[in-house]
């Protein structure tokens, strides 16, 4: 078959599939170009979810006639430098989304550049292109879509409802508004009600901006991310691990200003909140990312939704360290979030608002059945296979209890002594009493706390076998006879590279030729495992996420289920010295405030709150 050119107007519908996704991609690139142009006010107005109409109207820097007739010419831009095609400072670069969109669509233009004694108007309809004309309107560039995809109608039957459609708008909006705090955002239309972000300034403006998108609550339970290693900086906010989602819809990443949906990044949150959310909630964060645009290529995807970073391991250890850091630093801290929703179960009265579904923080069918104890049974002994790798942790004198819960203990609460005024004031009170030998209420100045003993004392022993395993490193098994695990030679190299990394966590293995692995040494913690499957998963994660976190992720789980078989159990007495002693502990240990599972230990009451409840207020 010979070789022909296209024609303009096919390469412009070519390149619109690629740039024009759906309504919602027409509307990004919109903005996005008002936001380059220095907008302080970006309307956004939408009718049938984008399909029919959708206008984009600014008051940002306008264009002259010669500059609007360039705009709708494929490969005109004025944001990138010949010079250096790698140091990006604005949003929109390509200069295709113009020509794209008016190839499958009637596109109209009207802008007033600063310097013109009136606007220009230009009309593109399905790629023909009119002139500019004289127009009227103040400074600034209002750009009008109709009957999108008019032009190619096939591509009409890919499109979702009206409604998704127009959600889909709204969440492309939501995410740049939250890029361009100093921007004022309007979104309006037949096929919604009008949203409106008013502009913030001064250095809480960020957070002014993500109260109003994502909601004050989220604001309130949330720690405050600022981080810098190596010239790449972050900064943000990130939820408690009890302040979670049942989607990810609320996570938000955003890489010198551009709005990304980033695998590395999405892998990097997961690593942070491992051991501290539950497996089937998601985590809220709002985190931004400054780094020199060389160092980062945002030029991967048509649509500028992906980028690639130069040090993808700098990247991903800064946000995994830093929201660490930031969870131990919020010690036992926890979402004020249950606690509303305990009033709120209070206040209903109805059986469906008392059920274990109306607290978010905790699963509607917990196991609890599964960790009763006898409350003679000494607490020190945990049964089976965890048990006999718990108690090995403890060689060398190293006591995972707290003090005094050797032995079981009698009912003390009508011998409580009146809680003094020092202990009242620490963050978690003054134990007060145990009700259903689970749960310890303690008296604060302000309040009452309730904190699930069992829940609570697991992450205390939990943390304590990490910081042994941290200090005394993971202990190993030698094989016998080494296993031999053939794989594709890449995945071989991508292992051999990750040799070192591996055996910190009590994995040893070497290349056996140019198609397999020896694997000489394992974890003991682990006992008798899938050692092939084990060395295909980690050769699959470091395909896909260039990061081997299956081992550690395997030696967390064994940790957590020691803790929960070595904790105190529910349904087990408390003397008043050993409820003070948890409280006390709980303060000082970093992330208390969620056990194992990702479900809250404590929540605390107002008592102005509990005043409410009863009609005092």
């Amino acid at each position: 078959m010979a070789i022909r050119q296209l024609s303009d107007h096919a390469i412009n519908q070519i390149a619109a599939g690629e740039v024009i996704e759906r309504p919602a991609s027409v509307i990004k690139e919109l903005v996005e170009n008002a936001v380059d142009a220095g907008a302080g006010r970006i309307s956004v107005v939408t009718a049938a979810g984008g399909k029919t109409l959708m206008r984009v109207e600014d008051d940002g820097g306008g264009m002259s006639a010669a500059d609007l007739a360039l705009a709708v010419e494929r490969h005109c831009t004025s944001k990138l430098s010949e010079e250096d095609l790698f140091d990006i400072r604005s949003l929109g670069f390509r200069g295709e989304a113009l020509p794209s969109i008016g190839a499958v669509s009637r596109l109209s233009i009207t802008s007033r550049h600063g310097a013109e004694p009136h606007a220009w108007a230009l009309d593109v309809e399905g790629g023909a292109k009119g002139e500019p004309r004289p127009a009227s309107r103040p400074k600034g560039t209002r750009v009008e879509v109709r009957d999108l995809f008019f032009a190619t109608p096939a591509r009409l039957k890919f499109l979702k409802s009206d409604r998704a459609e127009a959600g889909a708008i709204t969440d492309v909006v939501r995410r740049l508004a939250l890029a361009h705090p100093h921007v004022r955002f309007e979104l309006s239309g037949t096929d919604r009600q009008t949203l409106t972000f008013a502009s913030a300034t001064g250095e809480r403006a960020l957070s002014a901006r993500i109260a109003q998108v994502l909601g004050e609550e989220f604001v309130e339970n949330a720690c405050e991310i600022d981080a810098m290693r190596e010239g790449v900086r972050l900064f943000g906010l990130a939820g408690l691990p009890t302040y979670h989602r049942a989607n990810s819809l609320s996570q938000f990443f955003f890489v010198n200003g551009r709005p990304v949906r980033d695998k590395l990044l999405m892998s990097a949150l997961r690593g942070a909140y491992a051991d501290v959310l539950a497996r089937d909630r998601h985590a809220v964060v709002a985190l931004f990312i400054e780094l020199d645009p060389r160092q980062v290529d945002v030029n991967v995807h048509p649509a500028k939704a992906d980028v690639r970073f130069r040090d993808a391991q700098l990247v991903r250890g800064l946000v995994v360290g830093a929201l660490k850091q930031a969870f131990a630093a919020s010690g036992h801290m926890s979402s004020s979030h249950n606690a509303t929703a305990a009033l709120a179960a209070f206040a209903g009265g109805g059986a469906e608002a008392r059920g274990p579904s109306a607290y978010p923080g905790r699963p509607a069918t917990p196991s609890w059945s599964d960790w009763q104890a006898s409350p003679q049974r000494p607490l020190g002994t945990p049964q089976g296979d965890a048990g006999a790798a718990f108690g090995a942790l403890q060689e060398g004198g190293e006591e995972t209890g707290l003090a005094g819960f050797q032995m079981p203990s009698a009912d003390a609460r009508a011998h409580l002594e009146e809680a003094s005024e020092e202990r009242m004031a620490r963050p978690l009170g003054a134990a007060r009493a145990q009700i259903h030998e689970t749960y310890v209420i303690a008296q604060t100045e302000t309040g009452l706390v309730i904190v699930d003993q069992h829940a609570a004392h697991e992450r205390l022993v939990y943390e304590r076998l990490k910081t042994a395993l941290a200090t005394r490193g993971v202990a190993t098994q030698g094989l016998l006879i080494p296993e031999i695990v053939e794989l594709p030679e890449e995945d071989v190299a991508r292992l051999a590279e990750r040799a070192e990394e591996l055996a910190t966590v009590g994995l040893v293995l070497e290349p056996f030729g140019p198609g397999a692995i020896a694997v000489r040494e394992t974890p003991a913690m682990l006992g008798q495992i899938d050692i092939r499957g084990l060395v295909r998963d980690l050769a699959d994660d470091l395909a896909e996420w260039d990061t081997a976190t299956r081992v550690r992720e395997r030696l967390d789980h064994v940790a957590a289920t020691m803790a929960c078989h070595g904790s105190v159990r529910a349904g087990r007495r408390l003397r008043p010295q050993e409820m003070d002693a948890l409280l006390r502990e709980m303060e000082d240990t970093p992330n208390s405030g969620q056990c194992n599972h990702g479900r809250p230990t404590w929540i605390e009451l107002k008592l102005s709150d509990i005043e409410r409840l009863f009609g005092r207020k």
